[in-house]
């Protein structure tokens, strides 16, 4: 947004109130994936990763963007002086919403999922009104709780590696936001969606149900986006960064009631990059998409796990996704900084279970060097952990990161 648009914000806001509730909004910086998994980084002083590193630390889709999003972006690349001018950003809109059983109203498009998760927080937390999360999940909603200083709830998962959606519901009576992650973050596991309807029907009045599908088109789960039409307290956010291959071009979505969508308007937006708009617009009108990508990331996967649990090592649950946990009876700093040392760069811990590491699913050569190195890095002694960082602010900007 320029700044004579900033000055000239909808008045049932006003202009101090839009600027105070812009400033909240980047008391904290918004992190996602690539925060967290660069925070790791720096906090074992790896710097720049070599030329033949294995990456599989970020749940990021080595596939990269189709083709036809590809040429989409040179298409428009000369266009890349102005603003959207030719209407990329609603033809985007009105395709995606009519795919989803939605009308354009109900979406929000805005450069990956970051951003509406951390404003969904902000806007319906408080001191007074917590946030609600599984233990472990995707860390950026509790990083956003903490501007508004929300009461937090970590609920530990179930024991078939699901959300325990009926402890979440009964946390606090006062919740203002319950963040479900389907398939989650770390675990790849999925959550039924019956469980889902189940916290939707029966959570605290006037909560917030935060439902991520990041990870949806990777798994054989059904969406929960049918219950936006149904007019729920519900709102869904979509990645681009994930089937679709493009965490580097950033677009994402958030799907609910235009009353909530609006709340979220509060905070501060940029204007959307038209390559990415017309990157995903490519990739959505690409039908044969979601099952080529799902069943190629899905082999790899399978493959995987299978050696995995053939050698004997501990595989978390049932992953359904591009990532998956490994318990390893070790300190889990440890086992990354073995890694490392292999050239095989894999995930961060959560400190719920410090032994366990999580890997993201790369492409077949990635997966074989994974192999080749975790059976060499566990059939040794055990390393020393690195210390990483906890929830600490660090000097630049004041940031936060976990472990």
């Amino acid at each position: 947004m320029r700044d004579e648009e900033t000055l000239n914000a909808p008045s049932t806001l006003g202009r101090r109130a839009f600027l105070m509730t812009s400033a909240v909004a980047a008391a904290v910086p918004i992190l996602g994936e690539a925060d967290f998994a660069q925070a790791k980084l720096a906090s074992q002083r790896w710097g720049v990763l070599p030329p033949d590193a294995v990456i599989i630390n970020a749940n990021e889709n080595p596939l990269g963007p189709c083709k036809a999003a590809i040429e989409a972006m040179a298409e428009i690349a000369p266009m890349g002086g102005r603003y959207d001018r030719t209407g990329v950003q609603d033809a985007f809109l009105k395709l995606y919403a009519a795919q989803q059983g939605l009308k354009p109203e109900n979406v929000a498009v805005y450069a990956g999922s970051g951003e509406p998760l951390h404003y969904t927080v902000l806007a319906f937390t408080s001191p007074t009104r917590s946030l609600v999360t599984a233990d472990p999940s995707y860390e950026a909603p509790v990083v956003a709780s903490m501007v508004t200083k929300a009461p937090l709830h970590k609920v530990p998962l179930t024991s078939a590696i699901g959300h325990d959606v009926k402890a979440m519901v009964a946390a606090d009576p006062n919740a203002g936001v319950i963040y479900i992650c389907n398939p989650n973050n770390p675990t790849g596991t999925i959550t039924p969606r019956e469980d889902i309807l189940w916290a939707l029907e029966n959570k605290p009045a006037g909560s917030i149900l935060l439902v991520d599908e990041a990870y949806i088109h990777l798994s054989n789960e059904t969406s929960v986006v049918d219950q936006i039409a149904a007019g729920k307290d519900l709102i869904v956010l979509r990645t681009f960064s994930k089937i679709y291959g493009m965490a580097g071009i950033r677009c994402g979505v958030a799907m609910g009631r235009p009353d909530l969508l609006d709340k979220l308007q509060a905070y501060y937006q940029n204007a959307m990059p038209v390559t990415a708009l017309a990157a995903a617009k490519a990739s959505i009108s690409d039908p044969d998409l979601i099952p080529t990508r799902k069943k190629i990331i899905g082999d790899t996967r399978r493959e995987t796990l299978a050696w995995l649990k053939a050698n004997g090592y501990q595989v978390v649950g049932d992953p359904q996704s591009n990532c998956f946990m490994i318990q390893t009876d070790r300190d889990a700093h440890g086992i990354i900084a073995a890694m490392q040392a292999e050239k095989v760069y894999i995930g961060r811990v959560w400190p719920i279970w410090p032994k366990a590491v999580r890997i993201s699913v790369g492409t077949p050569d990635d997966m074989a060097k994974f192999r080749v190195a975790f059976k060499k890095v566990m059939g040794a002694p055990a390393t020393a952990a690195v210390t990483p960082h906890a929830f600490a602010p660090v000097a630049s900007g004041g940031a936060t990161y976990l472990s």
